[in-house]
């Protein structure tokens, strides 16, 4: 295939756990096995020093991400966390502090007071590698640019929830290809510098893959799925449906 070569952000989802959320029905909070647009635009938007308030930012970065999600060759279990408080407790009555160091009230409805009960999904014994290009590539932020605040984040960065701090330096690098299948292959071949408890030889012999269903060398070997992964950033609520396929890429795949 002949095209513009251009630059792709590789990034390395590894944590004990992480979380790629999906729909929330009631208390339960599932996880999916690839991070959604929503969720990617986050972190990247968190490492570059940006608010939710930044919503015309946040929104512009989601809709250029263009990612192809390869799993690597582990378990992937899924975990549910229990999750419990009775905020009637006398220690729980009056303010709190948020994350942006300001009090906070709870309100006086009868949610603010009772027993809750939710339920957290969680991906566990799993890597996740992401093949990122950009649409406008020239806009900024660039791929130089979110590879460098990865590196030297404006704050913590997690993968889905807070207690999902990740294991190692997310930016692994870039690679220049006409494509992210093109991208693909050459880390089926080669490889990325793998962690100490990682096989090379074993982990790139085929990976289950998710990509946007319109990318440029999709294939026929994979199935349709529609995801729930836009944020109306503005509004600050989830919404918007998008087609990706999954399959799985082996090194021997035309891509």
């Amino acid at each position: 295939m002949t095209g513009t070569v251009m630059d792709i952000l590789i990034l390395r989802l590894q944590a004990p756990l992480m979380a790629f959320g999906g729909p929330m029905i009631d208390q339960n909070g599932p996880t999916g096995r690839f991070p959604g647009l929503s969720q990617l635009a986050g972190l990247l938007g968190n490492a570059l020093g940006w608010r939710h308030g930044d919503a015309a930012a946040l929104t512009r970065l989601q809709a250029r991400l263009r990612p192809l999600c390869l799993e690597l060759g582990t378990t992937g279990e899924r975990l549910t966390d229990f999750q419990t408080v009775d905020l009637g407790l006398p220690f729980m009555n009056g303010t709190g502090w948020t994350t942006r160091g300001r009090r906070e009230g709870r309100g006086s409805g009868a949610a603010t007071r009772e027993t809750h009960i939710r339920l957290r999904d969680y991906r566990v014994e799993t890597t996740v590698i992401v093949l990122l290009r950009l649409l406008d590539a020239d806009e900024l932020p660039t791929v130089a640019d979110l590879l460098a605040a990865l590196r030297q984040p404006a704050r913590p960065l997690f993968i889905g929830r807070k207690p999902c701090l990740p294991s190692d330096f997310i930016g692994v690098g870039t690679v220049q290809a006409v494509t992210l299948f093109a991208a693909a292959q050459t880390l089926l071949s080669q490889g990325l510098p793998p962690q100490p408890h990682e096989s090379a030889a074993a982990r790139w012999t085929a990976l289950d893959a998710q990509w946007p269903e319109d990318e440029p060398g999709a294939g026929t070997f994979s199935h349709r799925e529609a995801v729930f992964d836009r944020r109306d950033w503005r509004n600050q609520s989830h919404g918007g449906e998008r087609i990706v396929h999954q399959g799985r890429l082996n090194r021997t795949d035309s891509l």
